[in-house]
């Protein structure tokens, strides 16, 4: 059984344990010698590990793995530019008397696919107009069966079983809430702005049943989710008869939900829904990872450096929720 969780990983531990292998690959150090960069990880995160001055064994039982086997390591626990990182003495592949459950170690969202899936459906069939109705709930419908287990990245957030589902779940929720507030919104263009402006990821990320992504697809690397994201809603605005003016405004809120050149878009938000629709994307990113780091961190002290987050340290506090530190 698993002892050893990647989020419970304290610097100078020795083990041996479990992990499921997501990324690895045979590299070359300074000193010319041949090692082996794992990336591993169980459902409460990921860790970089390295067994160094790898033998000409070890890397033919690499190069003989399938995708996302289960290995068993014997590691001690480091830092390497201020993030936890496994030197690795020995690994070999799970075996069947191991008796270890693949499940145990898929990173999920907390919440099930369907009911997510049946959610997002609902907040659709409140859309009034016609147009924007029949292009989300098409997409909805057409990417349904990978949606229900999709991660919303290969790394960082919402890299996780059902992951884009969660995302724009969430999104969806705190888009309604802004629209009540700030009455002027068209909650129609919000609630297929989010239901679209991500949808591509399924084309430009790679992923196995498990909500497992290898990285990035061919035309996923040479575009991005974005440009693919455009192409998406031009041959469906033609296909589904959608009026030009609706088209380019829904091409718009894909290209600008990034904001920045730098991040992928080319032009800023031109509307109110379409500014609208960055913030609720970077707000859920932002929360997730900063949710999905303070997990690890004991009360009273500070994460290590989050990369997501421009190398930001999390603080967490003493005490629960509206409590008083003691």
């Amino acid at each position: 059984m698993k002892n050893i969780f990647v989020e419970g990983l304290v610097n100078g531990t020795e083990f041996d344990d479990f992990f499921l292998l997501k990324t690895v690959a045979v590299k070359k150090g300074s000193n010319n010698k041949e090692y082996i960069d794992m990336q591993l990880s169980d459902k409460t995160g990921d860790v970089s590990a390295k067994k160094w001055d790898a033998s000409p064994q070890e890397i033919q039982m690499v190069n003989e793995f399938q995708d996302n086997p289960i290995v068993k390591v014997r590691a001690s626990v480091g830092e390497w530019m201020g993030r936890k990182q496994l030197k690795i003495t020995r690994f070999r592949l799970v075996k069947e008397e191991d008796n270890v459950d693949i499940s145990a170690f898929i990173k999920t969202a907390p919440e099930d696919g369907q009911s997510m899936y049946d959610h997002i459906m609902k907040r659709l069939e409140t859309v009034q107009d016609e147009d924007l109705r029949k292009v989300g709930v098409a997409l909805m419908e057409r990417r349904k069966e990978k949606l229900l287990y999709w991660p919303a990245a290969s790394k960082n957030h919402h890299a996780e079983m059902g992951g884009l589902l969660y995302h724009m779940k969430r999104m969806l929720d705190m888009g309604e809430k802004a629209c009540s507030v700030y009455t002027n919104l068209k909650k129609d263009w919000v609630i297929v702005g989010v239901v679209i402006h991500d949808m591509e990821k399924i084309n430009e990320i790679m992923s196995d049943k498990w909500g497992i992504s290898p990285g990035y697809s061919f035309e996923g690397q040479l575009l991005g989710h974005i440009a693919q994201g455009v192409k998406m809603i031009d041959r469906l605005a033609a296909e589904l008869d959608i009026p030009e003016e609706k088209a380019v405004m829904l091409e718009h809120m894909i290209l600008s939900h990034h904001y920045e050149p730098e991040f992928g878009s080319p032009k800023r938000p031109m509307f109110p829904e379409a500014e609208l629709l960055h913030y609720l994307d970077i707000l859920d990113a932002r929360m997730f990872d900063m949710e999905d780091t303070l997990k690890s961190v004991e009360p009273g002290e500070f994460s290590e450096s989050v990369r997501t987050l421009d190398g930001r340290r999390l603080y967490k506090p003493k005490f629960e929720g509206s409590g008083k530190a003691e």
